[in-house]
Parts: structure tokens; sequence; C-alpha cells
């Protein structure tokens, strides 16, 4: 799947979030990210995150605004059916110079032309210890926060050099209601694994810490930026989401659909 080249995209249909209108807030057309996830379907990062520095690329919070407004007003005339607007894109949203201020608006928005849409964020919780981004994450009515391990070595091996595991778990505490989202991958080496008994123990521990309301448990589902990765049977997705509930979250499991071909 190509970054975006635009604000709006879709309504796309989402494993998690059903028909799902999402809202790009970086740089059209390319990827801007202080992670470098093996499982990234935008490939590997590769310095984008100069654009953070320099405030080049993005749009403002008026064009966004602007955007989402024509695209709900456009859907209303038509009852086209949006079950939610989601602030994904190809990269790290948070990232937005503006990111406090793009939410109040996107929600102000919302607010005006169609009340009864829940506005979701994905974010991969990196950011979410900055108190800007905070107070910008409170606007949301679903915020999606990735926790992909709870140790540092298969943290490194998973999502790249980046946040601690420990900074990025202190970042989530304190939070409005998390939904933390954790995507499982293997290989037949095994050095990037994190669906293994270690690994899982591991991220359990730190999965309590940050008071999830729900964990969702995916896997593959497009091809990632490395190559010997697999998807994670379905069976151990299932066992992994027994043990988060076990400690008390809900947990569902979303499998491969099967677009993405081992």
């Amino acid at each position: 799947m190509p970054p975006q080249e635009r604000i709006v995209y879709g309504p796309v249909r989402s494993r998690r979030l059903g028909r799902s209108l999402g809202i790009n807030l970086l740089p059209a057309g390319t990827k801007v990210c202080n992670m470098n996830c093996v499982y990234c379907q935008y490939g590997w990062t590769r310095g984008a995150t100069r654009y953070r520095a320099h405030g080049t690329g993005w749009p403002t919070a008026q064009a966004v605004a602007t955007a989402v407004a024509g695209r709900l007003t456009r859907a209303a005339e038509t009852n086209e059916l949006i079950d939610r607007i989601t602030v994904a894109g190809h990269g790290e949203p948070t990232l937005h110079p503006e990111f406090e201020d793009v939410s109040t608006r996107l929600r102000e928005v919302r607010d005006r032309l169609a009340p009864g849409i829940p506005i979701a964020i994905l974010s991969n919780s990196t950011t979410a210890g900055w108190s800007a981004v905070r107070r910008g994450l409170a606007v949301y009515d679903e915020r999606y926060m990735k926790l992909d391990a709870g140790d540092p070595i298969t943290y490194a091996r998973i999502n790249g050099a980046g946040p601690s595991v420990t900074r990025i778990v202190d970042g989530l505490q304190g939070l409005p209601p998390i939904i933390i989202q954790s995507m499982f991958v293997t290989e037949e080496t095994h050095q990037v694994d994190n669906s293994t008994e270690g690994p899982v123990t591991e991220w359990l521990k730190v999965l309590e810490l940050v008071h999830a309301v729900a964990v969702h448990i995916y896997t593959l589902d497009r091809a990632p930026a490395l190559e010997s990765l697999r998807p994670v049977p379905r069976r151990r997705l299932r066992e992994i989401a027994e043990h988060v509930r076990a400690a008390g979250i809900p947990a569902e499991v979303f499998a491969a659909r099967g677009s993405f071909r081992a």
C-alpha cells in the first residue's frame, strides 16, 4: 500500500474499526515515523523524522478541518455509512507539530457534522508522555496505542531503535482509557519473534501496568518491511488472548484475512 497523498481517504474496511474514514496528518506521500517496525507495510523508515524538526510538508490544522468537513458533508448527502473517523496515515500522527490544535479542530468538525461517529486514533505510543500530545489524545473517543513487546530485546527486534519500553509504559499510564494494539510476528529462525512464551510473559507484565481497557491482537495482513517475517498462526493468537483475559483484560483476535501470503 503506497503512502497517502491526501488528508482524507476511504472509508476503508478495517479488521478492527469497520468502515473507517482515514485521516492522514503527515506530509503527502512520505512515511514519517520515529520507529522502524519490521512489519510496517510502508517499508523501512529512512530519515523521515526530519520533517518533525523542520516542520515542513505538514497539513495545517485548518486544512485538516476543511478537508474532513467537506468529506463528512458529502457522506451525509449520500447517506454513506461511516463507522469511525480514524487518524492514522503512513507513520506516526502525533508527530504533527500542531497535533493538539489539529485534534481539537477535528473534534469540533465531528461534533458539528457527524456527532454520532466516534473519532479514533492509531498511535505507536512513543509520544504519549509529551504534554501537548497527551492533551491532544484526550480529545479522541478511542485511543488505539501500540505495544508489541515488554522487554527491551524483543522491543528492539520488532520496533527498532526508539524510546525505551519503560518510557513508553510510563507515557501510557494516566491517559484516558486506551486500547492496546499488538502485532505478533515470527520467522523461521526465530530471531524476530514476539509470540513465544518468554516475550509474551514480559508483554503481559507491562500490559497490566498501563491499565488497558482492552487489547487487540493481530498478525500480518500485508507484505512487511522484513521479507522473512511470517504471520503467527490463529491458534497461537488465541492462546495469547487467553493469557490476557486471565489477567482480567478483554482481548480480541484479528487474524490475517489472507491478503498477505507467507
